[in-house]
């Protein structure tokens, strides 16, 4: 698949040579930075900048993580700086690039009284898997005692992003599998979003049409046209939450990561399924600006299914296909035991973008009986 999204190894050796950037800082996953090949490229073209590396430790961005690299950056002072990893890595980078003071952060954050005025540096995204599309969009993620935050303005999306697949293609396969069921739940999501509009769709649907058809092959036989494909999917699904904004299935899965540490697509694939379920249920009580029956026919076409049940089977077909686990006991997660926790741990912004309203118990009741 030839897309001008696109880009090769060379692409990128060439933009950071004939930039003028002199001091460069890299912000890296260590494994990925290896695997992918990234090291091996950046430090082939990279020999007369002045460069200063940073390796994250934590598996989702927390903000304890999030301050040592503001302090690092700051004290550094970067013309570029370039994230390459997955979600986590980007959203780090995004963060701590329009953040100034680490002075009362967690609290000007969980108020959403942050003060964004403008970049320390550019900032180039070059991700490492295919299923955030974090290097278009206008937010990132950050947690706090296990909560999760979203932090949103437009001064936050990178300014350059490549696409290369060489550097994907050989993340493990549940990395992949994770990363990429990100990708078709935030397109569905997307769809039925209250904040969905026609330009949402559009990259939605162009989105979900694309990983429908490359992601399970991705997994099993992976190769640079599905690789392709999967980094166009994520990117078009980034640019579609970006307007709508992602629904329920985003809104209870973070607490799962913070709690268990399940990868992002992994919980969210865990309450897919579940919450269309109930939300094509009760479509009359939507309150939205749009026909939520009309969206859900179009969705079951991009899906090739007939109603509700046949989705809802297609989707748990797919996570087994993909070996995306979706009992909770098989993943030491008693949620008689800690559903207080998980519906704690729920994000409120993100719920309210649900075409139906959800109160806790009616969350409770989705996570706890099959519908």
């Amino acid at each position: 698949m030839h897309n001008f999204l696109i880009s090769s190894k060379k692409d990128l050796i060439d933009f950071l040579k004939n930039k003028n950037f002199e001091k460069i800082f890299i912000l890296a996953g260590r494994k990925s930075f290896i695997k992918s090949g990234a090291k091996k490229i950046l430090n082939s073209c990279l020999k007369k900048k002045i460069i200063k590396n940073y390796f994250k430790n934590s598996p989702y961005p927390e903000i304890f993580e999030l301050k040592k690299i503001i302090h690092y950056i700051k004290k550094f002072s970067p013309d570029l700086i370039v994230a390459i990893g997955g979600g986590s890595v980007l959203d780090y980078a995004k963060i701590a690039n329009v953040i100034e003071t680490t002075e009362n952060l967690d609290k000007k954050i969980i108020h959403y009284n942050y003060p964004i005025k403008k970049k320390i540096a550019k900032l180039l995204a070059i991700p490492t898997t295919a299923g955030s599309g974090a290097e278009v969009t206008t937010n990132s993620v950050i947690y706090i005692n296990k909560i999760k935050y979203s932090l949103e303005n437009d001064l936050i999306k990178p300014d350059y992003f490549f696409l290369i697949p060489e550097l994907i293609i050989n993340a493990s396969r549940k990395i992949k599998s994770s990363a990429g069921f990100d990708a078709v739940a935030q397109a569905v999501e997307s769809i039925i979003s209250k904040k969905s509009n026609s330009s949402s769709m559009k990259f939605a649907k162009k989105s979900l049409n694309i990983s429908i058809k490359y992601y399970l092959d991705y997994l099993k036989k992976p190769n640079l046209e599905n690789t392709s494909a999967m980094c166009i999917a994520a990117n078009l699904a980034g640019k579609a939450i970006s307007i709508s904004k992602t629904t329920a299935p985003h809104a209870v899965s973070y607490p799962f990561t913070s709690l268990y540490n399940i990868s992002h697509g992994h919980a969210v694939s865990l309450t897919l399924e579940k919450f269309l379920k109930f939300n094509f249920i009760n479509y009359k009580k939507a309150k939205c600006d749009f026909d939520l029956n009309l969206r859900y026919k179009n969705i079951f076409s991009i899906f090739s299914v007939k109603n509700i049940n046949e989705l809802e089977n297609f989707i748990i077909k797919m996570k087994n296909e993909a070996e995306l686990e979706s009992d909770f006991k098989k993943l030491n997660i008693n949620l008689n035991l800690n559903i207080g926790k998980v519906l704690d741990g729920i994000n409120l912004l993100r719920l309210k973008n649900n075409p139906i309203d959800l109160n806790k118990n009616d969350i409770k009741t989705i996570l706890l009986k099959p519908l």
